[in-house]
């Protein structure tokens, strides 16, 4: 599973980063996490709010920052 936080690096980037991995954790997943700050990488996937939460090449969530309960949920759901 691949997993990418859209962003410019900010502080909520960050934060979105973080609940993803507190979600892996209580999963008891491994999964690869990737901060994606290139803007060109960042519109191929026509989002316009950031951040933005991408599992394996689909955009789950963009412009909040998601509690580690709802990034659990994104991850479950995008495993099935």
């Amino acid at each position: 599973m691949r997993i990418e936080i859209l962003g410019s690096g900010c502080a909520r980037c960050h934060g979105l980063e973080d609940s993803v991995r507190k979600a892996l954790t209580m999963l008891g997943k491994d999964a690869e996490v990737v901060a994606v700050t290139d803007m060109q990488q960042i519109m191929a996937y026509g989002v316009m709010s950031m951040p933005a939460l991408v599992i394996d090449g689909k955009v789950l969530s963009s412009g909040r920052v998601l509690s580690p309960e709802e990034a659990k949920k994104a991850i479950v759901g995008a495993s099935v």
